[in-house]
């Protein structure tokens, strides 16, 4: 151990107390309307923070629970241990919590700094300390694995002061730095979506207005049903959850090519769109082997004598859509579909034109996107390294942050 540190484990340090779930079957419990100032924290709460407190929740009990619940006093450091492991938080405030977060209260504030025990509880590897412990939704510990932690600190308490002032200026910069680095990346997004509406917005001579039915008639695949498919196979089947991304189910190549030939099925170059849930998602159709469900994902067949699907994929990009609410999502009907009015270039060589110029900008964003999500990567490791540096003892000075 470097010299003039020491280890004790956590509940030496700390009172460790668990909070509690009032009842869900007794409405009495809750306070639906928040007419009460019982705040009760779920570990999702945790991430909602003001700076590094918590202060508010979706969630209030009444108070009648309030009265058989454990409060957690203002300025107590707050842990989730249980399935989502290790996000920290003060309480802001007198509140409630569930029984996934522990409230740890320091019993000897001349022997550890409670903001020194929350840096270094940030940088432990909780998935480590939960080794063994995976649950159904994650991995978790119980408070007897919780208690047994170990955790190094200067023996100095002004000494760990220190550290925490140093820890505090250097998170300060990085937070500033990060704050720019997701603004640039919002702003160079926005950019790109500014530009894009104003082409469709602006128009110009030699534009026409029709509407997308004109264009061509909207296609479906035929339906697959559950049990004609597996999570294994030739062919990929793509839902509207796995539309775009990795497929999670696959169809037999014999049905494939059963359904491809009786069947409407997207040429290479078609634009498939997302008819239900978020609407509007589109996909260029690369002409590779799959298939796409029924309804869900459909697409204009287009012979492009009028409209360039690659004009028509940027279409899709800013126009409303006109979706029917259903009571839980968002539906896109042909009739929908077929009424939306599009406008665009008669001339064929405009519209290539402006997918290039789009194309350019694409890129262009993306580049700086990719600049500033590298930032971003760059300062969470540099936090970390910082942290490592505290808790190793070779935290000496003033750190410099480059922004």
């Amino acid at each position: 151990m470097r010299e003039g540190w020491e280890i004790k484990k956590l509940h030496e340090l700390c009172q460790i107390e668990l909070g509690k779930t009032p009842y869900r079957g007794d409405k009495s419990y809750w306070d639906i309307e928040k007419e009460t100032d019982n705040v009760w924290l779920s570990i999702a709460d945790l991430l909602k923070t003001d700076g590094d407190e918590v202060l508010d929740s979706k969630e209030y009990i009444s108070n009648k629970a309030a009265k058989i619940s454990k409060v957690v006093k203002r300025g107590t450091l707050l842990l989730s241990f249980k399935l989502t492991l290790g996000r920290l938080a003060f309480a802001g405030r007198d509140l409630f919590t569930n029984e996934a977060i522990a409230a740890l209260t320091i019993k000897n504030e001349k022997l550890i700094d409670k903001y020194f025990l929350y840096h270094f509880l940030s940088l432990f590897d909780w998935n480590a300390a939960a080794e063994g412990d995976v649950k159904v939704k994650g991995k978790t510990l119980n408070k007897a694995k919780l208690k047994e932690i170990e955790v190094c600190f200067p023996t100095s308490l002004p000494e760990q002061q220190r550290i925490v002032v140093l820890l505090d200026e250097a998170f300060f910069a990085i937070a500033k730095a990060k704050a720019n680095a997701e603004q640039n990346l919002k702003n160079a997004k926005e950019l790109f979506e500014s530009y894009l509406q104003g082409v469709f917005e602006k128009k110009g001579e030699g534009w026409e207005e029709k509407t997308v039915g004109d264009i061509g008639k909207p296609k479906m695949c035929k339906r697959i049903f559950k049990e004609q498919t597996s999570t294994e196979g030739d062919i990929p089947f793509y839902k509207i959850g796995t539309f775009g991304k990795e497929p999670d189910a696959f169809i037999t190549r014999e049905l494939y090519e059963e359904f491809r030939a009786k069947y409407s099925f997207p040429k290479k170059g078609d634009i498939l769109i997302s008819a239900s849930g978020t609407i509007g998602r589109r996909v260029r159709y690369d002409g590779e082997l799959a298939y796409f469900q029924d309804s869900n994902i459909v697409w204009i067949d287009n012979d492009e004598k009028q409209v360039l699907n690659n004009f028509l994929f940027e279409f899709y990009g800013v126009c409303d859509w006109g979706s029917t609410k259903g009571a839980t999502i968002s539906r896109l009907y042909n009739d929908n579909l077929k009424s939306i009015k599009i406008s665009f270039p008669k001339s064929l060589e405009q519209q290539q034109t402006i997918v290039r110029q789009l194309d350019a900008l694409r890129a262009e964003t993306q580049r700086l996107a990719a600049v500033y999500q590298q930032k971003l990567a760059d300062l969470e490791e540099l936090k970390k390294s910082i942290l490592q540096k505290a808790f190793a003892g070779e935290l000496k000075t003033e750190v410099e942050v480059r922004l």
